[in-house]
């Protein structure tokens, strides 16, 4: 796989909690996209090189700048703290980029369902997302002022939802519209787990219409989530 480095050109904060990190420079030369939303590179955390994936919220071929939004708890984590005390000039190396989801073009509509993290990849999918075709999103967040603009192509139903308000309910609760859906959903661990579980045995969803991911889990942290994923995944699939 490719390695890269991009220097921090700017940063921005979005939200209380999301952080947005612009990379340049001559070592993104040649860089190039796949072709799904959901892109995300493997990043080497200074200072100790410590590996996380982060999803891409945009690359400008034009101008050669990579844009990375971080989700930032505080000291908690690698990446966050990282992306708080970035300064332009400062060197990230990554390897990638690697995706597997774009919304289908020939799908009747879509569902994107997901919290903060899920973030970069739900804006960049709404951008994909056919004019005209219905289109249901359901985030997650603390409160107003973590709130983001969102694209608003013709046909989106849009609802933020505020902690603690539920997302497995949300989306239990909605009147999914006729036809053949795409769904995109990411996030919390216990939670995807759950609408996962709804789509496919009362949505009428099947496993290759549906994009799930369990991003991270509550109650741990992300050096302990990593090393029970794989079984929790597992066992996800294992439920339909």
């Amino acid at each position: 796989m490719t390695r890269w480095q991009g220097q921090v050109e700017s940063t921005e904060w979005l939200t209380p909690l999301l952080i947005r990190v612009v990379l340049g420079g001559e070592g993104l030369a040649g860089f190039e996209m796949p072709d799904a939303t959901d892109t995300y590179v493997n990043v080497a955390l200074p200072p100790d090189g410590l590996r996380r994936r982060y999803t891409v919220r945009s690359w400008d071929p034009a101008t050669g700048r990579l844009t990375l939004d971080f989700v930032v708890h505080g000291d908690d984590g690698v990446g966050g703290p990282w992306a708080a005390a970035a300064a332009p000039g400062d060197a990230l190396d990554f390897d990638g980029p690697s995706g597997g989801y774009r919304p289908d073009p020939t799908a009747d509509w879509h569902l994107l369902v997901g919290d903060e993290s899920a973030l970069p990849a739900i804006a960049a999918s709404l951008e994909a997302c056919p004019d005209g075709v219905p289109v249901l999103v359901r985030l997650l967040c603390d409160g107003p002022d973590h709130e983001i603009d969102l694209a608003t192509p013709s046909g989106l139903d849009l609802q933020w939802l505020h902690r603690p308000a539920s997302l497995p309910d949300a989306v239990a609760g909605l009147s999914l519209p006729s036809g053949r859906g795409h769904a995109f959903v990411h996030g919390e661990a216990e939670e995807i787990r759950a609408i996962r579980r709804h789509l496919l045995t009362d949505g009428g969803f099947t496993r290759p219409d549906m994009s799930c991911s369990p991003y991270w889990r509550r109650t741990m942290t992300d050096e302990a989530w990593r090393t029970v994923k794989k079984d929790f995944v597992a066992a996800m699939e294992a439920d339909v």
